[in-house]
């Protein structure tokens, strides 16, 4: 069990797999993007989120109808739960970004995004695009469609209260918008200096019915049905298995799937343009004809599949190569050609089994810092003449023209010492360098709209010379090293800071005038480093030393320093910032690395700063028991309250319990912890004898999902948890029962204490609970009615039982100084 309490900003997961490099695909794929080249046609999914697409869909359409497949998620989940890890924010949707990649990588589609912020919950589409400003996010989709030229557009969602939930139903509401004006010139002509207008032939809703289920539609209005329960002998897999392994990648939501291989049919509901009649795809010429001058290309490829080896790929080599001179011929502007040129290029590579990488003998270097290197590369199955004309790096001085011929497995290699120009950015996630402004992602630049990622800024081009035909292939660099218990590893390679700040906690609470300690954790990225630290802090606070040195010889040497922090007198917040200024400039970054098995260690660069927050809180609660759920960073909360924070485990469940002024459940601990059923009759128990047992938040029992309740009855009397929310943080809270103890002692209660929070009031509440449950508060939405369900209180035996729906998960952490105190008093009930 992971220690919440004690740890820097630096959050590290043990990662296991980093960053694959992409291996040659075997000879059934080679042969299927052999047959792709025949089809010149696209289509696109919209909906809101990761893990909101149809998998089977974009396996169907990406892997049997070899189309270009596009999944567009307007928002990269940061709203969104997380069932591995504590990661929120920001910090999830960078997680959900890299699954959306694994799954697809998996699926055969290709993954887009928007601007969009998923600020969380949304009940109404006229909340989430006020919000997001809809013609900011409109611009975007019709911007993608313009680039990406889909035939087809598919929502997942209706426009309406059928999608469940604002956000998808704004996605669907968008495609539906954009789809009528990407062709017109006149709308956000901005975007055609470099795209045109581009209008899809249709418009489709992949229907479902309530509970999702794929029951043929019941709506006026035309549709058609696909199967998709296909099976792929090139891949050995059906689609829905293919399928259920990309969606398996959802892994903090707790998506994984098994496959169903039976029939599964689906249905698309007409909403705009042309008709289907039978096809998704009638009336759309999806062949070369579709190319002026193609028609030669398609019989040259057409020869190519019927002559194609198997057990020796190579062979295909010299008609891809007459196939890429063809291409040449005709007009190099046109879309399809130009996309049909680099897919010919892609094969050539892989049917030679050509090798090419560059790689570090380090993770990261700094901007005007060096990089040791290796470049590679290896004709691993061809006698086809192939020479090595050059080696670039673009942006950098490196530029070495060679004639190197490859023979099969006699690889190149070249040791380059690199020198990186003090312009090139630190590795930041492109979307994160500016603050997020009113829900949207800030940057300049529309190139940028629907990249999942960053673009890589240090890269290797290699130049060959294959059997007479020039080609440049580009790939970025990469750090690879070996695990002995797993193997060879790959991981993205990076640009730092030359120095960062860990600040041990992420937020400080003062109750008093009392001074706080403070870590600092310093850390070199790279040699002969020095400078000062100094801090910028708020009006009325204090920090004692008020200017730190230091130095490092080595790179990645790190140094601790500590300072109080010294609060004023009366109630204050703000953020406390870190500024290092070193003789290679100035920096107020920290680290933070989330690295998980299934996705490429991921790094970012956040302010090194912290909320401090004075506020006059008293807690009575010092000895505190927590069950780990799925991830929260309210321990470290506690600890700022004063509390002495123990995780329980099997042994101290089942020892003694009343040591423990109160037992806290993480959020989701019932949905993930199959071991509290076994124990759920002690922690009954613990409250009869006169414990106080909160439980945070759970999700509603399903019946079906692996992160189904563990237990029966969560409380001493029944309740039932619902999907009831308050997603408007500035929601009235009534209070129900103003002198209850847990609103007046030892703080007392109002509404100012529910000032500042962030994102929503509270998600899950109690209802149809037993009358001995006593709701404290009432609240509701924009045009709903109230919900008493998020938080509810029972004395049992001589002890204190709470469930709440609160989202002090997300409040705690960003240091709302009413939620504190609220919270204060949930866990003093006993005292």
């Amino acid at each position: 069990m992971k220690n919440q309490i004690y740890h820097f900003l630096l959050i590290i997961f043990i990662s296991t797999s980093g960053l694959a490099q992409q291996a040659t695909p075997p000879s059934g794929e080679i042969l299927l993007q052999l047959k792709k080249l025949h089809v010149l046609g696209s289509a696109m999914h919209v909906a809101a989120h990761p893990d909101d697409e149809n998998s089977l869909l974009l396996a169907y359409l990406a892997k049997d109808r070899l189309l270009e497949t596009y999944y567009l998620s307007l928002t990269r989940g940061d709203g969104g739960q997380n069932l591995i890890g504590s990661e929120q924010s920001e910090y999830i949707g960078i997680i959900r970004t890299q699954e959306l990649l694994a799954a697809r990588r998996i699926d055969g589609a290709q993954q887009l995004f928007s601007r969009a912020y998923d600020f969380g919950f949304s009940k109404t589409r006229e909340e989430t695009l006020e919000f997001w400003g809809k013609d900011k996010i409109l611009a975007d989709v019709v911007y993608l469609i313009r680039k990406h030229r889909p035939d087809v557009l598919i929502t997942r969602f209706p426009p309406d209260e059928r999608a469940g939930h604002g956000h998808h139903n704004s996605s669907a509401y968008l495609a539906l918008e954009a789809f009528k004006i990407a062709g017109d010139a006149t709308k956000f002509p901005e975007q055609l200096s470099t795209v045109q207008p581009w209008q899809p032939l249709r418009i489709v809703w992949n229907s479902y019915s309530p509970g999702f289920q794929n029951n043929q539609p019941t709506d006026q209005g035309s549709f058609i049905s696909i199967d998709l329960s296909g099976y792929n002998a090139l891949w050995g897999k059906s689609y829905s298995e293919i399928a259920a392994e990309s969606r398996s990648m959802h892994k903090t939501q707790g998506f994984g799937s098994a496959p169903s291989r039976t029939i599964r049919k689906d249905y698309l509901l007409h909403k705009d343009g042309e008709p289907a009649k039978e096809d998704l795809f009638d009336g759309v010429d999806i062949s070369w004809n579709r190319v002026a001058g193609g028609a030669e290309v398609k019989r040259m490829i057409e020869s190519t599949i019927e002559t194609f080896q198997a057990e020796n790929p190579a062979k295909s080599v010299p008609a891809l190569l007459a196939i890429y001179k063809e291409l040449e011929k005709l007009d190099g502007k046109n879309f399809y050609v130009k996309k049909k040129k680099e897919d010919v290029k892609t094969l050539i590579q892989q049917c030679l089994g050509l090798w090419i990488e560059t790689t570090a003998t380090e993770y990261s270097t700094t901007a005007g810092g060096n990089a040791s290197l290796l470049v590679q590369a290896v004709n691993r199955t061809s006698t086809i003449p192939v020479i090595l004309q050059k080696v670039s790096m673009p942006g950098l001085t490196f530029d070495s023209t060679l004639r190197a011929r490859l023979d099969p497995f006699n690889g190149f290699k070249l040791p380059v010492q690199a020198t990186i120009p003090k312009q090139v950015p630190v590795t930041q996630p492109y979307w994160l360098k500016n603050p997020i402004k009113d829900k949207i992602f800030q940057y300049e630049g529309q190139e940028y709209i629907g990249l999942p990622e960053n673009t890589p800024t240090l890269q290797t081009s290699f130049t060959f010379l294959i059997d007479g035909q020039s080609l440049t292939y580009t790939y970025p660099w990469k750090f690879k090293y070996v695990d002995p218990s797993i193997g060879e590893i790959y991981r993205p390679f990076e640009v730092r800071p030359a120095v960062t700040v860990n600040l041990s906690e992420k937020v400080l609470v003062f109750p008093d005038q009392t001074p706080k300690p403070l870590s600092l954790l310093v850390k070199a990225h790279d040699i002969g480093l020095s400078g000062t630290l100094t801090f910028n802090l708020p009006t009325g606070w204090k920090a004692e030393p008020s200017e730190i040195a230091f130095s490092f010889q080595n790179k990645y040497e790190e140094k601790t320093f500590q300072i109080n922090l010294l609060p004023p007198a009366s109630n204050s917040s703000g953020k406390m910032t870190v500024v290092a200024k070193t003789n290679r400039g100035t920096f107020s970054n920290s680290l933070r690395t989330v690295a998980y098995s299934h996705i490429p260690t991921q790094s970012i660069f956040p302010p090194a700063d912290a909320e401090i927050v004075r506020v006059n809180v008293r807690n009575l609660a010092k000895e505190i028991g927590y069950l780990a759920g799925a991830g929260d960073e309210v321990p470290a909360a506690l600890v700022q309250l004063g509390c002495h924070v123990t995780f329980l485990g099997e042994a101290e469940l089942s020892g003694d319990l009343s040591r423990f002024d109160a037992i806290i459940a993480g959020v989701r601990a019932y949905n993930t912890n199959e071991r509290l059923a076994f124990y759920q009759n002690r922690l009954m128990d613990y409250v009869k004898n006169g414990g106080t047992f909160l439980i945070q938040y759970v999700t509603p029992r399903n019946g079906f999902l692996s992160n189904d309740l563990k237990v029966n009855q969560l409380g001493p009397y029944p309740f039932t948890i619902s999907r009831d929310r308050v997603t408007d943080e500035t929601a009235a809270m009534r209070f129900l029962t103003p002198e209850h103890l847990l609103l007046t002692k030892p703080n007392k209660i109002s509404s100012e204490d529910f000032e500042g929070w962030i994102q929503e009031r509270g998600l899950y509440f109690a209802t149809d609970f037993a009358p001995q449950y006593i709701p404290l508060f009432a609240s509701k939405d924009p045009g709903e009615e109230e919900k008493t369900g998020s938080l509810i209180y029972c004395s049992y035996g001589k002890g204190h039982f709470i469930y709440t729906g609160l989202s002090f998960f997300r409040e705690l952490p960003a240091g709302v100084p009413g939620a504190y105190r609220l919270f204060a008093n949930l866990i003093s009930a006993g005292k």
